[in-house]
């Protein structure tokens, strides 16, 4: 059973069911909004697969790097204007498949809105229909960057009401004494490790902090 436990740091049943909620409405939003705007070209599809992984992100880790506005929004976009250039300079189907995803990681990770469903955007972008070769760099926009968007904006609206910020605001780290863990230490662990991490530089920091006053206060009623 110790396969099925929770593997996110800090996670309650109760943000899980918010989670769970949140994307039904984001989801189902975003398809009514999306659906209300005519394609220029017909059957594009309202809503594009790699939404509802967008939508695991911003609805169930919120705080994620990974999950804010500029990655959702920008890695999507980019990434599908990439496999669309991809599809239309490679004529062989499975070079370009390739090729697009590690050219959408690389865009999305020089331009810092590095997004997993972006590579599923860009592969769709080589892969998909017909329709969607037709629409061209058109299709980055509508529907994905339609999709994209919407999303975003549920789900700025359904965090608030929630309880959780989005975008992530950082918590100020507590004011600890000069042993206390800073960024700089935190850069130095991170090189030494060689490893990146689905959490952002501070938020690292204001764990370290709070769990070092925590110990404090321990070791002071021990």
């Amino acid at each position: 059973m110790k396969f099925f436990k929770p593997i996110l740091a800090g996670a309650h049943r109760k943000d899980r069911i918010l989670a769970c909620i949140g994307a039904v409405l984001g989801i189902i939003v975003t398809v009514m909004v999306c659906a209300s705007i005519p394609h220029e070209i017909a059957d594009l599809p309202i809503i594009v697969a790699p939404l509802g992984a967008s939508a695991v992100l911003v609805f169930a880790v919120p705080s994620s790097p990974l999950a804010q506005p500029w990655p959702v929004i920008g890695g999507n976009i980019i990434s599908t204007l990439i496999g669309v250039a991809v599809f239309q300079a490679i004529p062989h189907l499975t070079i370009a498949a390739g090729v697009a995803v590690g050219a959408a990681i690389l865009a999305m990770s020089m331009l810092r809105c590095l997004h997993p469903p972006g590579g599923a955007a860009a592969l769709t972008a080589v892969i998909g229909s017909q329709n969607i070769h037709i629409a061209g760099y058109a299709f980055a926009f509508v529907p994905i960057g339609l999709n994209s968007i919407t999303l975003v904006l549920a789900a700025m609206l359904f965090q608030r009401m929630s309880g959780h910020s989005y975008p992530h605001r950082v918590v100020t780290p507590i004011t600890l004494p000069s042993t206390g863990v800073q960024l700089q230490d935190i850069d130095a662990a991170l090189d030494d490790m060689h490893e990146s991490f689905d959490i952002a530089r501070e938020d690292l920091e204001a764990l370290f902090s709070r769990a070092e006053h925590h110990a404090a206060q321990r070791q002071a009623s021990a």
